[in-house]
């Protein structure tokens, strides 16, 4: 029997108002995010951070002064966890490790060395690949897992935008939503994913096909063939051209044609303020100014048994030592040259 790591990897956030400054320094010094050599890089954080943190915490304060991701992804682990120790003779025990807050990869990577596993599996809970978000995770716990001495097989499941369980999963929760739509209102599905900046999509990064495709399969799992669907693009910052049509347009759009809006966060899996305020207080407010006729919002798929099923699938089948889709070959185009997986 092997005793195989497996490390949950998310964005984080604050804890408290005094965090969240810290915080938005620590994600605008990625590198993966600002694309400059330090010291500009620091200053430019350290710029943004200050400006931004008053905003910020305002947001935060709509859902009690802190973000719920940690205890979401505690949930997911713990559902993992479960789920895995009902299948196989492995020992399996989940970690969560975030990028931006506490528990940061040193945190975790010294918890792992400690558990003293033969295998460490990597398992973001972003389903479709970026190098601003798995890229960056990947490239952090690297690092750290060097310095806390971790020199095991490690496993690394890259992306799982068309994963079978992922697509159910929001694909029941849409049906069920739908059910709260009036009989004959119609109504535009708009699959909203966090934003990227233009040029870093141009440079290689496979996010917009990866969120694109996981569209395409749930519209297709729901079976609706005269469904009305979108995907647009939400949390835009700074003044670069970023992906559109923006869920701000789609919104106006949808006001002018007197339809309803059913908005599913297809690149969450867990609640934060880009769902809980921005989707559920912001843009909620500006349907009803520009008058769209109904707004609901799906929730995101946390630890729905399809999910976690799925997660777990993926755990048990992948390749020791190796790096992983879903399908366990590549799946994006080969123009994508962030994508981690060889082209095949």
């Amino acid at each position: 029997m092997a005793k195989k790591a497996i490390v949950l990897f998310n964005l984080g956030g604050p804890d408290k108002p005094a965090s969240v400054e810290p915080f938005l320094f620590n994600l605008f010094n990625d590198p993966a995010i600002i694309r400059l050599p330090n010291p500009f890089r620091w200053l430019v954080a350290k710029l943004i951070s200050r400006r931004r943190a008053p905003v910020a915490k305002e947001i935060y304060s709509y859902i009690g002064g802190a973000s719920p991701i940690l205890e979401q992804t505690k949930a997911q682990a713990d559902a993992l966890q479960a789920s895995l120790e009902t299948s196989g003779d492995d020992e399996y025990k989940v970690f969560i490790s975030m990028r931006y807050w506490h528990p940061f990869s040193n945190e975790t990577a010294a918890e792992v060395r400690d558990w003293a596993p033969d295998e460490v599996i990597l398992l973001p809970l972003y389903p479709q690949f970026s190098s601003t978000t798995t890229g960056s995770s990947f490239s952090d716990w690297q690092s750290e897992a060097k310095k806390a001495g971790i020199t095991l097989p490690t496993t690394s499941l890259c992306c799982y935008p068309m994963e079978e369980g992922f697509i159910a999963a929001y694909a029941n929760q849409i049906s069920e939503k739908l059910k709260e739509v009036p009989d004959g209102q119609p109504v535009r599905l708009l699959f909203s994913a966090h934003g990227l900046p233009q040029k870093i999509v141009d440079q290689g990064d496979p996010y917009q096909f990866q969120v694109e495709e996981t569209a395409k399969r749930v519209a297709a799992k729901l079976d609706m063939p005269d469904l009305d669907w979108k995907v647009c693009y939400q949390s835009r910052v700074g003044p670069m051209k970023w992906l559109e049509p923006s869920t701000e347009t789609e919104i106006h759009r949808a006001g002018e044609e007197k339809i309803g809006l059913v908005i599913v966060p297809i690149a969450f899996v867990s609640e934060h303020s880009e769902t809980l305020v921005e989707l559920d207080i912001e843009y909620a407010k500006l349907a009803k100014e520009k008058g769209v006729v109904g707004y609901y919002r799906v929730n995101t798929v946390g630890v729905h048994a399809d999910f976690i099923t799925g997660l777990a699938a993926m755990v048990l089948k992948m390749q020791t030592a190796n790096v992983s889709s879903e399908a366990g070959a590549r799946i994006c185009p080969t123009g994508f040259k962030d994508c981690l997986m060889l082209a095949s």
